[in-house]
Parts: structure tokens; C-alpha cells; sequence
């Protein structure tokens, strides 16, 4: 079977073992709730031919602009609609064979510093997907009481310096990525490095509601599989990965009879990937960026 070439400064994670796990097939629905540059979808296109079909969501406009024209030779078979998929009982999207989701940063939110998402590069400190909307992580900083703040990084980054860190951020109040750092410097002092990635990924993660899109996701999306329908996760933290796999093994496992113990309904799902499935050496080696990613699939019977 051909597998999909990639230029490797946008390289979809764990392609290969996405196609092999989700198996797409002629003629059928997509929907991906991470369009992000079209990547996957592109991959799964190819596989369900000219009478499948596309719905790519995404909450960056610019990510839709760059994935319709990606995705220009597919004309007639694709949708985009711009959303954060914690909106998607709302959106009406109907039914399909395939749900995915990729819930990592795409590169350009990652490469270009104006969103705000890299510790590499200034920019303003905003971290929002979608910039027409929401709250900036500055002003998140600067509006949340110091407890609320600190709690997000307990809990989103696991931090446990969260309360002086809070306390140091609400009287610096950063307004780019830069500044933050500098902030982060104050309370992790030469371990900084180690701990900013958590720091940014707290913020990202509050100023998105990305845990809440998430819920919405496992709990809203096998609904809308058709039978013998996928739905894939890729995730890329333990938070992400936890609730993916309960909900994954909440979804497969049958209800037993307490008084018997026997088996009273068989479940209405089945887990694809018996275990985390994650990135081969090469591909780390290839995509630094891949090395945390984890992917999930389950089916529909």
C-alpha cells in the first residue's frame, strides 16, 4: 500500500500509523475537528477516493485559509467550517465514518511568534486559536484573582511552585512571550527551561478551553459515528491522554449484571488500539515535535 509523502517541516504526526489504525475506505465521511494545515485530511482524502467526502473544522481562520488551498484538489468533497470543536453539538455536522482529531499546535502557531504560542520567539502573549474571539493570555494574567491563576498551573501543568508563580506573574503581568519567561525566571531560577513548556501549555490550555473541547469531543463525538465508524485522538499530554483512554475504555467495556456477574449488554464500541500507539525513533528523529504524541482509535460496532 503507497503511503502519503510529506514535506517534513509540516509533517503530520503519526501518519502512517493513523492510516493503518483509523483504515479508511472508498467513499467515506471524514471529519476532522483539527484541520489545522490538512495534513491528515489530505491522507485521508487519498484514501476514500472521489466519492468520500470532507468536513474540516477549525477554530484558527488562517489554518482554514491554508488547508483549503492544500486541499483545492479535492474540490467538491471537502467543507470547512471555522469553530472550536467544543462547539460541535451546536454545529449540526450530522453523522460519519471517521472522526479525528489532532490536539497538538500546528507548526505556524509554533513558528510564527505573533500567536503568541512560542517560547522561542517574542511576540505578544495572546495564545489564542482564535483570534477573533476569547481572552489573551495577558489578560487572562491580569484578570484572573491570583488563587484561580495559580490553580490552572497546578492543575493544567502540574506545577507545584503554581502559588508563586501566580503571585509573581500578577505583579509583573507579562504582555509578551518574552516577558513571561523573564517572570518564570523569578520562581524556577535556572531549572526554567524545564518548566516553561508546562507554564505556556497551562495558559494555552485555559485561554482555549481546550480540556472542555475535549470533553465535548469524547463525549459528543461516538454519537455521531455511523456503525462501524473511527474515532482517532492523537494527544500529546498525560491530561489529554488520561481522559481519552477512560473515556475510550468506558465506551468498550460491556455492562456486567452485579447479581451474576455475567454480561447484561455487550458495549457499542471496541477499542482499535489495544494500547497507546506512539511515534517510531525515526519519526522523533525526523519531527522532534512528534516525540510526546499518542494515538487512541476506537470503533463503533
Amino acid at each position: 500500500m503507497k503511503m502519503p509523502n510529506f514535506d517534513p517541516n509540516h509533517q503530520p504526526v503519526l501518519i502512517h500509523e493513523t492510516l493503518e489504525y483509523i483504515a479508511p475506505k472508498e467513499g467515506e465521511s471524514i471529519l476532522d475537528v483539527t484541520l489545522g494545515l490538512g495534513g491528515h485530511s489530505k491522507a485521508f482524502l487519498e484514501r476514500v477516493g472521489p466519492s468520500g467526502s470532507l468536513t474540516g473544522v477549525d477554530a484558527d481562520s488562517e489554518n482554514l485559509e491554508t488547508a483549503s488551498q492544500s486541499l483545492s484538489g479535492f474540490e467538491g468533497q471537502t467543507t470547512f467550517v471555522h469553530s472550536n470543536f467544543q462547539h460541535l453539538p451546536a454545529l449540526g455536522l450530522g453523522t460519519f465514518d471517521i472522526i479525528f482529531a489532532d490536539l497538538g499546535l500546528s507548526s505556524p502557531h509554533l513558528d510564527n511568534a505573533d500567536k503568541g504560542f512560542s517560547i522561542k520567539h517574542d511576540g505578544p502573549l495572546d495564545m489564542r486559536f482564535d483570534r477573533t474571539s476569547g481572552i489573551t493570555a495577558a489578560a487572562m494574567i491580569k484578570s484572573l484573582p491570583e488563587e484561580e491563576l495559580a490553580d490552572i498551573f497546578y492543575l493544567y501543568g502540574e506545577i507545584r511552585q503554581s502559588r508563586k508563580l501566580a503571585a509573581v506573574l500578577k505583579t509583573d503581568l507579562p504582555t509578551t512571550t518574552y516577558e513571561l519567561s523573564n517572570s518564570c525566571e523569578h520562581v524556577f531560577a535556572y531549572k526554567t527551561s524545564s518548566f516553561l513548556p508546562q507554564v505556556f501549555q497551562s495558559l494555552r490550555i485555559a485561554v482555549n478551553s481546550e480540556l472542555i473541547a475535549l470533553d465535548v469531543l469524547l463525549t459528543d463525538g461516538p454519537k455521531m459515528l455511523n456503525s462501524g465508524g473511527r474515532l482517532g485522538v492523537i494527544s500529546f499530554h498525560s491530561l489529554e491522554d488520561r481522559a481519552v483512554k477512560q473515556m475510550f475504555k468506558k465506551l468498550s467495556t460491556p455492562e456486567i449484571d452485579e447479581r451474576t456477574g455475567a454480561v447484561s449488554k455487550e458495549s457499542e464500541f471496541e477499542l482499535i488500539t489495544r494500547k497507546a500507539v506512539k511515534p517510531t525513533e525515526k519519526e522523533v528523529e525526523e519531527n522532534k515535535r512528534s516525540r510526546s504524541a499518542i494515538l487512541r482509535v476506537l470503533r463503533k460496532r
